[in-house]
């Protein structure tokens, strides 16, 4: 699929956060400057909340199931974000620190957990007071802030309550959410971000199980506590596209024409090579990146999957209804990247015939890189 390649992407970046994992074959990172920059280029720095935040029991917030999964124990070396960089005392020195530094942009995610603490009704003031200053306190010192809604913390009680993701009432919750940011922090803010690394979340939490909330089923992930990794990652995935699309609709009937701003989705993306001049390997890596990318970006652009999806995952695959196609095709002004690596890739016609398929068997490529663990089944 020719929307798939590198120019169309560039094309669409119409805002772009750069993270440098790896600089191969250039010069040191040490001799870039501005000046190696388009001047149009906007340097940046982000965070998220649970990672930055802490003061997680203060002032009226309630869990996330990133809270839940820290306290389970799953992190090896025991740590939680009930204090992680305090951000949520310290956010002047530290925006006087991005100032210092000369940072002309700060992409953050808003605590649905604190912001609105049954994940749905009443919301809390002391949250809105919180983000009120964070974004005035970056205007006072010129630097843009730039807002992602969702950053992996669903409210605990939400999991709960009816699966997150799993169940489409998580749409109507999460467009609610999206309202009480849009109508308090808008008249700032200029540059909306829905879900950071959607594909992230439905991949990583509910088919290997290695994300809160940790679903998952043998044989490809293991100490899970329920789930179905053949179906469960795409159900989530198509959650995810709908809550995207019908928040996007919201800002732009009510908010864009007065507030100004854009909004859109954020991808891990990666770039597949063929391992060998091989017909099979090139198809091999088309396919991956029709999976890996596609999975999200075709339905935004066209408002349906990818064929190849469609023949591999067969009824696994939710579908789009006429209307639902016709609001997700072209909801984004702005596609955000965060890309760490490119891998090479080589076929698993093997992946084709087990009982059992989940994406990646679904995807049947083999992946060879440094982190080639991070996808590989």
């Amino acid at each position: 699929m020719e929307v798939m390649g590198t120019p169309i992407v560039l094309r669409l970046m119409l805002l772009v956060f750069c993270e440098f994992a790896l600089l191969v074959g250039l010069k040191a990172i040490s001799q870039y400057s501005r000046d190696d920059f388009p001047s149009e280029f906007i340097f940046g720095a982000g965070t998220s909340a649970y990672q930055y935040e802490g003061a997680a029991a203060e002032e009226g917030r309630t869990p996330s199931i990133w809270d839940t999964y820290a306290h389970e124990g799953n992190m090896k070396d025991g740590s939680t974000g009930d204090v992680a960089s305090d951000g949520y005392h310290k956010y002047k020195e530290d925006i006087k620190l991005m100032s210092d530094t000369g940072l002309q942009a700060y992409r953050f995610s808003i605590s649905w957990s604190r912001l609105i603490p049954k994940g749905r009704g009443e919301v809390n003031s002391q949250g809105i007071e919180y983000y009120n200053n964070v974004i005035d306190e970056l205007i006072k010192n010129g630097i843009q802030p730039h807002v992602t809604l969702h950053h992996y913390d669903l409210p605990q009680v939400l999991q709960d309550e009816y699966g997150g993701w799993l169940s489409p009432k998580i749409i109507d919750d999460f467009k609610e959410f999206a309202d009480v940011c849009f109508r308090e922090f808008g008249d700032r803010v200029s540059y909306w971000t829905t879900f950071n690394e959607a594909n992230v979340i439905a991949l990583y939490a509910y088919d290997y199980g290695v994300m809160p909330p940790k679903r998952c089923s043998y044989p490809f992930g293991v100490d899970c506590v329920g789930g179905n990794s053949t179906t469960e990652p795409y159900i989530v995935a198509h959650n995810i596209i709908l809550s995207h699309s019908a928040v996007v609709e919201l800002y732009r009937r009510r908010y864009q024409a007065k507030q100004k701003g854009k909004i859109g989705i954020n991808l891990w993306t990666l770039w597949c090579y063929p391992l060998h001049e091989l017909a099979s390997d090139e198809v091999a890596a088309k396919r991956a990146i029709e999976f890996l990318i596609g999975w999200f970006l075709n339905p935004i652009m066209f408002g349906d999957y990818p064929e190849i999806m469609k023949v591999f995952a067969g009824s696994r695959l939710p579908s789009f209804s006429k209307s639902e196609s016709q609001q997700v095709k072209g909801a984004f002004d702005f596609l955000g990247i965060n890309y760490y690596f490119s891998l090479f890739v080589t076929n698993n016609f093997n992946a084709l015939n087990t009982n059992l398929r989940d994406f990646s068997a679904d995807m049947f490529a083999n992946f060879t890189g440094c982190f080639y663990l991070l996808i590989s089944t």
